[in-house]
């Protein structure tokens, strides 16, 4: 008998809260790790924001990849507006991508890659990065991942 996903949610969501580390990076890549346990989860990364003042579209702000778990990819810089996890950042909301090949936004880190979730961490109600996860298969995502995700970004906005 398999366990319902939101409870297999919930047992992980109480097992990143309970990793302790002082160093922000060490705790991102543990999180990072335990992510990517999930089924369906095949790259897991936390881009930050870098640059400072509001945020603009354009190079005056970039999302930087600060930890991930997965293939490493090109994309280490983003400019805001840029692709499916600038987008997210400019609109300050998650976004979820059934299927990346019909998204005209979409900047391809591997061919292997079929639907994606972006979701914006928080710090004091000012946007300071993201979680993003690629998936192998399409439309892998649902309402039930956004929730965790969410709270995940709610906790890591408080944490760092």
């Amino acid at each position: 008998m398999t366990k319902p996903k939101e409870k297999i949610l919930n047992e992980l969501l109480e097992i990143i809260k309970n990793i302790k580390y002082k160093d922000e990076k060490k705790i991102l890549n543990e999180i990072c790790l335990e992510l990517g346990r999930l089924p369906g989860y095949d790259w897991v990364g936390f881009y930050m924001l870098a640059g400072e003042g509001k945020i603009k579209k354009g190079k005056n702000n970039k999302l930087r990849l600060t930890a991930y778990a997965g293939v490493k990819t090109e994309h280490v810089n983003i400019n805001i507006g840029e692709g499916i996890c600038g987008t997210a950042a400019e609109m300050e909301s998650t976004i979820i991508v059934p299927d990346v090949s019909i998204e005209k936004n979409y900047l391809s880190c591997s061919p292997k890659v079929k639907s994606e979730i972006v979701v914006p961490i928080f710090r004091k109600w000012i946007l300071i990065g993201e979680i993003d996860i690629d998936s192998h298969k399409k439309n892998n995502f649902d309402e039930a991942d956004r929730r965790f995700l969410e709270e995940v970004a709610e906790y890591v906005g408080r944490i760092l």
